[in-house]
């Protein structure tokens, strides 16, 4: 709605009663202070002046044919909730204003006027009304402020997740590498387990940790020398006995990691059974972490379906057959049975697929709980 310009005018008031006599002495009051003054007969008079030009005052009696005061106040209040809004009132009608002040009048003018009892409440009424604009003003300026540093956030979010999850595939990588590993095992694993995890129903922060977890299971293996890691027969006991140490290296490697706590549960647990019989804790069943009950899953079947040097990988279908029956010694049923839901397409896309299938809809999650975060208190942006 377009506002005229009304030229030295400081605020506008509309003046809205059935009595000329009122009217009049209403303008010859206020004009000389300044105001801009227009009259309107009756509420409907009132409401289509006010619709037509907007004001800043509206100063309304309560008693008038047709519509009243009330329902006038009703109609500009709905339309321009910043409105400043005075009643005019006789002694009889005072029940009727104190309803016009529980329906957002500002004030009530008792008949016959006194000059510096209506100055008073004018400006009063005004100064309010001019205090809620600009708090307004500042709510919208506060809600573009926040929603700024909430997408600066969120761009911070995705470089830092980003990052970290470079950091932590390139490590991976070496260390598939250093096994001599050219079909990245440690990327296929993470994907693999990260499907199964998401067929389970895990979603948010929890899916990515058992995401990394897989990831790293076997950065233990930094510290197992060449000579055994790398030896093309079979190990002897002592060899195993330092095999089987790389669990509990690589959980001491990133135990104090606050971003990789879960992944170190997983990193320690990976080469558990579910009969009891793995190690290096010999735990059983729901013992051992969800996430490592997933990984030995995805991981032998990464296992089962890849080339190796002495061997060609085998085919989907009989992982399937080799997983299953193995349900309930080496691997929680739970799992097996989620993991015969996944086609065989899904499997073969994620082999081929560069990073973290799903990623992206994570970092997502995180930018709407920072988001959230922000939104809930605003005035922490100012800090």
């Amino acid at each position: 709605m377009s506002e005229p310009d009304v030229t030295g005018a400081v605020e506008r008031i509309l003046v809205v009663d059935d009595d000329p006599a009122i009217r009049e002495v209403l303008v010859d009051l206020l004009e000389p202070e300044g105001y801009y003054c227009e009259t309107a007969v009756d509420a409907e008079a009132g409401q289509k002046r006010f619709l037509e030009m907007g004001f800043e005052l509206v100063i309304t009696d309560l008693k008038m044919p047709g519509h009243d005061g009330v329902w006038l106040i009703d109609q500009i209040l709905a339309d321009r909730p910043n409105t400043a809004v005075i009643a005019v009132s006789g002694f009889a009608e005072t029940e009727m204003a104190v309803e016009c002040l529980r329906r957002g009048a500002y004030d009530f003018v008792s008949k016959p006027f006194r000059a510096a009892e209506l100055y008073a409440s004018v400006r009063r009424a005004l100064h309010r009304r001019g205090r809620l604009i600009d708090d307004h003003r500042y709510r919208l300026g506060l809600e573009a402020e926040v929603a700024l540093k909430a997408e600066q956030l969120s761009e911070a979010l995705r470089n830092l997740d980003h990052a970290y999850q470079a950091t932590l595939e390139a490590l991976a990588g070496s260390l598939d590498a250093r096994e001599r590993d050219t079909g990245r095992h440690s990327q296929r694993v993470m994907r693999f387990t990260a499907a199964i995890a998401a067929r389970m129903g895990i979603r948010g922060t929890l899916l990515m940790d058992i995401a990394r977890g897989a990831l790293l299971h076997d950065i233990g293996k930094i510290g197992v020398p060449d000579q055994i890691l790398l030896k093309p027969g079979k190990l002897t006991p002592d060899e195993w006995v330092e095999m089987r140490k790389h669990p509990d290296v690589g959980y001491d490697i990133v135990k104090d990691i606050p971003y990789l706590q879960v992944a170190a549960e997983i990193i320690l647990s990976h080469q558990e059974k579910f009969d009891g019989t793995g190690y290096p804790r010999g735990m059983r069943g729901f013992e051992i972490p969800l996430g490592a009950r997933i990984f030995s899953v995805a991981d032998t079947y990464d296992a089962i379906v890849s080339d190796r040097p002495y061997r060609a990988g085998r085919t989907h279908a009989l992982a399937v057959e080799e997983i299953v029956r193995c349900g309930g010694t080496q691997f929680d049923p739970a799992v097996v049975e989620v993991f015969q839901t996944i086609p065989e397409e899904t499997f073969t896309t994620l082999r081929d697929s560069p990073g973290l299938v799903g990623f992206e809809l994570e970092v997502a999650a995180r930018e709407d709980e920072a988001k959230r975060e922000l939104l809930a208190d605003p005035e922490a942006v100012q800090a």
